[in-house]
């Protein structure tokens, strides 16, 4: 074991891998469990600023191909091997179209930039759910590689604008600011990117260089604050580790919390004094669970998503037994892959040696993704076929770019039909407004009345402030584009305005488990009422569409497994009383029926019989995700649509 070994940093490993795999596993005892993420960033920074600095300082240079070699050795093996036996799982539990999907991941993180993907993924309202992504985790290793690239570079320059420790506590002192100050800002503007983009977590890794500054000739002379500064980092990171939760704006400020902890305990080892945290850390168990800290991260992600969709309801006991396996499938990874090949002499004698099998490794990694993102639906059947253009085809109106972003706050009318037609109707609203946009639109082409959309993700009509999850706030600027909007449309005098809007009780099920307000009914009721009563005021009649059902399972994906495994579509259905919320819909319809001009359309029947709401009606499914319709079924909807809405201008 090398003289430099540290085995608090060690144990400090095991303390971050544990509370990742404690919140991806769902002990809910760690809510703030993945923040272990920032505590590797933390002692990355501090590891490599620490080597680089001894060797600029004794050589007065950077053999910077032989630094990779060392990280590419550490690194692209075990991920590249848990890479291809993640997608050979898949091709037996994914559907096709998923397995076409999540192999794009595969192949952005075999070239170590999934970061990069998942940033437009994250914006993208309709992307598929990034939780059932076996691949996401990989962001982390991304960011790490993207650092390990750039910061050489870094130190290097702060060496050549002054040697010695000055330059760099400047270079790195000044990027880490920077990186900080903008990274706070974005967590509460464009959260993703502030979350996975690299430079915006540099300060993480600067602060871990920094730490490696303070001289020990600081510690020689006040040895006693060794103890106190371990306890209090132990503190900090235990208190990110039991308060925070996946909702909360991170990083930003949150994250200043467990980098602080990680530095203070790096601080305190470093000063030598083997008691107290630093005590705990070397014990054997937590020594033992840092050996394995990497291949642990590589595998536990892949391995409870896989249980999950096999099993959806995972007991605690079953949960347990995917960390069984778990530390099974690492312990083959650490003793067979990444050990040997990272203290391999044959690799070790050049730089050459590691890097060409490295090049070779991550083209091999991103040609077996993308093949496999090929050969997954290169031949599927009919069905399986029309699942994925259904789930893939926008509504007319988002087609057209009509359906506004988070960020967007002016509104934007689109016309649809004969611009010049004497009849017109306004549809307002969010995303469910949007998907009825395709048969609204047709309805009232064949009737010469044109359709003018004022649309914006996840911005309901009704007047009420609500919690953005993809913002991780209060959706402001919903607010502010809803007020201009509805003062557009009474300027417009429309003969009728239709709003449609996601219920209150789907958004509650959405937003579980963040911090978005509960229990909204009381304040969406007055919402509506507010809404309906300002066009009601203006002369402007006014027709509310309910809501259409809410299913548990993202219906293509359900739709899709059941075909592909042979099984029946009907599997996904929902109970009517769990998925048509009738309830609300009968105290929302009293609202509306309330305000003058307004009216309630309700095709529920479209969708539910008595007892069951169906996904896959005349051989078509009928929705994109949970909650969307697919485009094809809504078309299907127009003769319904005509009849219930455009009707009532046409007759008027």
């Amino acid at each position: 074991m090398s003289a430099s070994f540290r085995p608090d940093i060690e144990g400090l490993r095991a303390l971050a891998v544990a509370g990742v795999i404690a919140f991806h596993f769902g002990f809910t005892g760690l809510p703030g469990g993945f923040t272990g993420v920032d505590i590797f960033f933390v002692i990355s920074g501090y590891l490599i600023t620490r080597h680089l600095l001894a060797e600029i300082t004794e050589t007065g240079r950077l053999d910077l191909w032989r630094f990779y070699a060392r990280r590419a050795r550490r690194l692209l093996p075990a991920s590249l091997f848990v890479i291809l036996a993640t997608l050979v799982a898949g091709a037996f539990i994914l559907s096709p179209e998923e397995q076409s999907l999540y192999s794009k991941g595969a192949m952005f993180a075999s070239a170590y930039m999934i970061n990069l993907w998942l940033i437009r993924w994250s914006f993208d309202y309709f992307a598929a759910d990034a939780t059932t992504n076996p691949f996401i985790h990989f962001w982390s290793l991304s960011v790490e590689e993207q650092f390990y690239l750039a910061w050489p570079a870094l130190l290097l320059l702060a060496a050549w604008l002054r040697p010695g420790k000055r330059g760099a506590i400047l270079v790195i002192g000044l990027a880490g600011l920077v990186s900080f100050a903008v990274c706070a800002w974005l967590t509460t503007m464009a959260q993703p990117w502030a979350f996975y983009f690299s430079p915006l977590r540099a300060w993480e890794f600067a602060a871990g260089g920094l730490a490696t500054m303070v001289p020990q000739t600081f510690w020689r002379e006040r040895p006693q604050l060794a103890a106190p500064l371990a306890w209090l980092g132990l503190a900090l990171i235990a208190g990110a580790y039991l308060s925070f939760t996946e909702d909360a704006p991170f990083p930003g400020f949150m994250a200043l919390m467990p980098v602080a902890g990680t530095v203070l305990l790096l601080l305190a080892g470093a000063a030598g004094v083997r008691n107290g945290p630093s005590a705990v850390l070397a014990l054997p168990p937590l020594q033992w669970v840092g050996k394995l800290s990497y291949s642990l991260y590589l595998w536990h992600w892949p391995v409870i998503v896989y249980a999950s969709m096999l099993v959806p309801e995972l007991s605690p006991l079953e949960r347990l037994g995917c960390l069984a396996l778990t530390l099974a499938l690492s312990v083959f990874t650490y003793h067979v892959i990444e050990n040997p090949i990272r203290r391999s002499g044959w690799l070790m004698a050049s730089a050459a040696r590691a890097l060409v099998p490295a090049v070779l490794l991550t083209g091999t990694g991103v040609a077996a993704a993308y093949a496999n993102a090929r050969l997954a639906v290169s031949d599927l059947d009919p069905q399986q076929r029309s699942i994925a253009v259904s789930a893939a085809r926008p509504s007319t109106a988002r087609a057209a770019g009509c359906i506004l972003s988070y960020e967007t706050v002016t509104p934007k009318a689109c016309v649809f039909g004969n611009k010049d037609a004497g009849r017109s109707i306004a549809l307002f609203g969010d995303s469910h407004a949007d998907h009825w946009s395709t048969p609204l639109i047709e309805a009232a082409e064949k009737n010469d009345t044109k359709v003018v959309t004022w649309l914006k993700s996840g911005c309901r009509a009704s007047r009420l402030t609500v919690w953005a999850t993809k913002l991780k706030r209060n959706y402001t600027e919903c607010d502010q584009w809803r007020a201009q909007s509805i003062r557009q449309i009474i300027a417009a005098r429309p003969n009728l305005v239709v709003i449609s809007e996601i219920a209150l009780v789907s958004l509650d099920k959405m937003s579980a488990g963040t911090q978005a307000p509960k229990s909204q009914d009381t304040d969406g009721r007055a919402g509506l009422h507010a809404t309906l009563t300002a066009f009601s005021q203006a002369g402007l009649k006014v027709a509310v569409i309910r809501d259409v059902p809410f299913n548990d399972d993202h219906v293509d994906t359900c739709v899709s497994r059941a075909l592909w495994r042979g099984q029946r579509p009907s599997l996904c259905d929902q109970k009517r009383a769990d998925a048509a919320n009738d309830s609300s819909a009968a105290i929302e319809r009293d609202i509306v029926r309330a305000v003058p001009g307004a009216s309630y359309i309700d095709l529920t029947n479209q969708f539910c019989d008595a007892k069951t709401c169906h996904v896959f009606i005349n051989g078509k499914i009928a929705y994109r995700d949970q909650h969307h319709l697919a485009t094809p079924f809504a078309e299907t909807l127009e003769p319904a649509v005509e009849k219930a809405v455009v009707e009532r201008v046409v007759r008027r």
